[in-house]
């Protein structure tokens, strides 16, 4: 994707993505004096350090070598959302009888699902123009930025000179080292999005969420999908037993799952490609016509010459940054994918907030400086059901000492998931013990995505159980899992000790 023509297929709207967040006949603007901050990268940490900082009234330049919007837009959330919505689309056909519907998929075409993405996509790609971020009064550059002095940073023929800077490139996808597996080509989230027919037989190496999103999602258009994983499990990070339900849920989609399996090689065999893996001592293959790998990401550093100002940065972690975002070079800073280990776009949009507060308002003897060890980040992988996560899990919070209790409340006992027929799955949330102060939470529903914000809130006003039981939450919902998880905290506040002075009360006043 590091070149624009090769964005496919090049109908209508790919060509309106690309007048957006590449324009072919862009001019780069004439640099005009120093520049308060000077932003590396257009994805959404250097979207938002750049939009800001200009409302604010520095003087900005933002420089992108590729498609504005980064990946989050062009080859990520954005694509993949659609992609799981239109899989999500297909399944509720299939499962129609219960509803009362005969379903007729003979007109089901993978085609027009993926059509629908891109022009999706391209109505999207203005919000991140290079057109409106010119608007906002941003001078945008495109073209490869690198550093050529202490305060200075060429593209193209330009050089920007600048009070501070800010790397906020990114990273991509890195495919682990498989012999064979770059003769026989494969997909990864750069270029699975850009696929117009169904693969008929899918392998994915990977169960992390892209891995386990794209699985299912290829798995409900029709595809033989066979996902391949070294551990023992889907979704390692995340709480076993929600990992579990969405495990379930996926096989019954048609997912293959093969655990503990080391992968040794691939190769091709006429049309199709062979991957080959050891597991249990045996060794196995098998016969696919794509490849998708859902593992490994690579920062973003080469070419940007971060050893002519002293940035130190390695190739599997990326740049070196302190808790203020702020490199090794006090005037450089770095945001995003390419210096922190959450790679969310959520948490890129965060730390950009870091990053104004820190190069623009600097504050004496650092105090009061904006810091990443206040961000309280919510993650959530999008397979039906969604599985989402904030805080720490419970294994977690005993590997560091923490005393905790812990509270679980079920959707097949919540009236609306019933009813929706989505009752699989839970809320559990993790609280200090002996208090109602959260210090985790996990939801796997429908839309557990939307619903942990409520529980990240709570952990971030410093609110606890109690004051989510005392709200009000509207009925019939699947958000009510929240409210009743909170009630089976108060619960075991009314002690044996508080019910029998309350007899005694109750007592007395007959």
């Amino acid at each position: 994707m590091n070149d624009p023509a090769a964005i496919a297929p090049m109908d209508e709207f790919n060509r309106q993505l690309l007048e957006n967040v590449r324009p072919p006949d862009w001019v780069n603007p004439t640099p005009a004096g120093r520049y308060n901050l000077v932003v590396i990268g257009a994805g959404t940490a250097g979207l938002v350090t750049s939009a800001v900082a200009a409302a604010l009234g520095a003087k900005v330049a933002l420089i992108e070598r590729h498609l504005m919007g980064g990946d989050c837009l062009n080859v990520g959330c954005v694509p993949s959302k659609g992609v799981i919505r239109a899989s999500r689309a297909w399944a509720a056909v299939k499962q129609a009888r219960q509803f009362g519907l005969a379903p007729d998929d003979a007109g089901a075409d993978f085609g027009t699902a993926m059509a629908r993405m891109r022009k999706l996509r391209a109505r999207i790609s203005h919000v991140d123009s290079a057109r409106r971020y010119a608007g906002l009064g941003v001078d945008v550059f495109l073209g490869d930025g690198r550093f050529t002095g202490a305060r200075t940073i060429a593209v193209g023929d330009a050089t920007l000179e600048f009070v501070n800077a800010t790397i906020c490139t990114g990273a991509r996808a890195a495919a682990p080292p498989i012999p064979g597996l770059e003769q026989a080509g494969y997909l990864t989230n750069e270029t699975v999005f850009s696929l117009t027919q169904l693969p008929p037989r899918l392998a994915v190496i990977g169960a992390g969420p892209i891995g386990c999103e794209m699985a299912q999602s290829f798995a409900r258009f029709g595809s033989r999908v066979s996902l391949i994983e070294r551990g023992a499990h889907i979704l390692p990070r995340e709480d076993a037993e929600a990992a579990g339900i969405v495990q379930t849920h996926m096989e019954r989609d048609g997912v293959s799952f093969v655990f503990d399996a080391a992968i040794t090689g691939v190769e091709s065999r006429g049309e199709e490609k062979v991957v080959r893996y050891d597991r249990h001592g045996g060794r196995h293959e098998i016969a696919v016509d794509e490849i998708l790998v859902g593992v490994g990401r690579a920062p973003n550093v080469e070419h940007l010459e971060l050893d002519t100002v002293g940035v130190e940065f390695d190739g599997r972690t990326g740049v070196k940054v302190d808790a203020k975002l702020r490199t090794t070079n006090p005037r450089v800073y770095a945001a995003g994918d390419v210096c922190f280990p959450f790679k969310f776009t959520h948490t890129a949009d965060a730390m950009a907030q870091i990053v104004i507060q820190n190069a623009l308002f600097p504050h004496p003897f650092g105090l009061g400086c904006a810091t990443t060890d206040s961000l309280i980040i919510p993650w959530a992988t999008y397979t039906d059901p969604e599985l989402a996560h904030v805080g720490l899990s419970g294994d977690e919070a005993r590997r560091r000492g923490i005393a905790i209790d812990t509270f679980t409340f079920r959707l097949d006992e919540v009236d609306r998931a019933i009813l929706d027929g989505e009752d699989a799955g839970f809320a559990r949330v993790h609280v200090k013990q002996g208090t109602d102060t959260l210090v985790g939470a996990t939801i796997v529903a429908a839309h557990a995505g939307d619903m942990i914000s409520e529980c990240t809130l709570a952990m971030k006003g410093g609110l606890g159980l109690s004051a989510i039981a005392g709200t009000i939450h509207p009925y019939p919902t699947q958000a009510e899992v929240i409210k009743k998880v909170a009630n089976a905290w108060r619960k075991t506040t009314l002690t044996e000790n508080k019910k029998r002075w309350l007899r005694r009360l109750f007592a007395w006043m007959r």
